[in-house]
């Protein structure tokens, strides 16, 4: 069973079309990952407008989508309403809601497509919308393990766990790691002790084949947004670092980070991965780019 991912959004906060953003991508957090024919979406932003329609020309179209929302902040849900194939009549699109969620997603994706915000109700959708609660311990899904983890972000947020046929895909994002007093900032490249990671985090994500994880400030960034609910770059790397994933995809692209910035990121979270000895390969998540997840070799 092969696995890809194909991300179709990786901006944060608000879409940023623009000359400065045509590398990374202007528009709002959706990924598609897929384990032979089963297809999950990972959030509803912007980006599901153009998975919509790349879905409905594919041969054959599917007939049967999973959803899985993080949280339910404009920016990832505000292209759902412009989500073609939930038109159709013959899509089953199964939508989870994560063990220990206290609102509905359900409810929250219809409330904005009431008259006051759009022209076109919840209930005119032609698909069979079924909501779940994924198991606290993990549900299957297709042959697919997924667990919903909590993450550190205001209203709360969960991150999605994917694993099957022997790969491990991680999505994490809206998610604040706080480091502690003894954390050296600002020096991104600072080849001292790695900052503190919470445990359940690395837990949860060791030895993933890929993580894709919020990182939308560099360390000057952040101590300007604390408490805003997302996390440095820098700490993000030490994340990856210690919980020994194979593949960092940096996430959740500022709203004011041009596509130089990023890249700026990208250069210096690898030094600062290669200073502490790890084999990690670092990218920044670029709209269009399409993986394939290779189990890892053995012996």
């Amino acid at each position: 069973m092969a696995a890809f991912v194909k991300f179709w959004g990786t901006r944060g906060s608000i879409p940023t079309p623009g000359a400065g953003t045509r590398i990374y991508g202007g528009n709002t957090s959706c990924v598609e990952i897929r384990f032979g024919d089963t297809l999950f979406i990972c959030d509803a932003g912007s980006g599901i407008r153009g998975l919509g329609k790349d879905l409905l020309a594919r041969d054959p179209v599917p007939t049967e989508l999973h959803l899985l929302i993080t949280h339910t902040h404009w920016d990832h849900i505000q292209g759902f309403p412009f989500f073609d194939p939930s038109h159709r009549r013959d899509l089953r699109l199964n939508l989870y809601e994560p063990a220990g969620g206290d609102r509905s997603r359900h409810q929250l994706l219809s409330g904005q497509m009431s008259s006051a915000y759009f022209p076109v109700s919840f209930g005119d959708l032609g698909a069979e919308v079924v909501s779940h609660t994924l198991a606290a311990e993990g549900s299957d899904i297709g042959g697919v393990r997924v667990r919903g983890v909590p993450l550190n972000h205001p209203g709360g947020c969960f991150g999605f766990i994917f694993e099957g046929a022997g790969r491990k895909i991680a999505y994490l994002t809206d998610n604040e790691i706080v480091p502690t007093a003894e954390d050296t900032f600002p020096d991104p490249d600072h080849a001292g002790q790695l900052r503190v990671i919470p445990p359940a985090l690395l837990e949860h994500c060791a030895k993933a084949d890929l993580l894709i994880c919020d990182a939308q400030y560099d360390d000057a960034d952040y101590l300007r947004k604390k408490g805003w609910g997302h996390s440095s770059c820098s700490t993000v790397t030490d994340f990856a670092v210690q919980a020994g994933v194979r593949s960092l995809a940096l996430f959740h692209h500022d709203p004011e980070s041009t596509d130089e910035l990023v890249e700026q990121r990208v250069e210096s979270c690898r030094r600062r991965a290669a200073r502490h000895g790890a084999e990690l390969t670092i990218f920044a998540a670029r709209e269009g780019l399409e993986l394939k997840i290779s189990p890892p070799r053995h012996g």
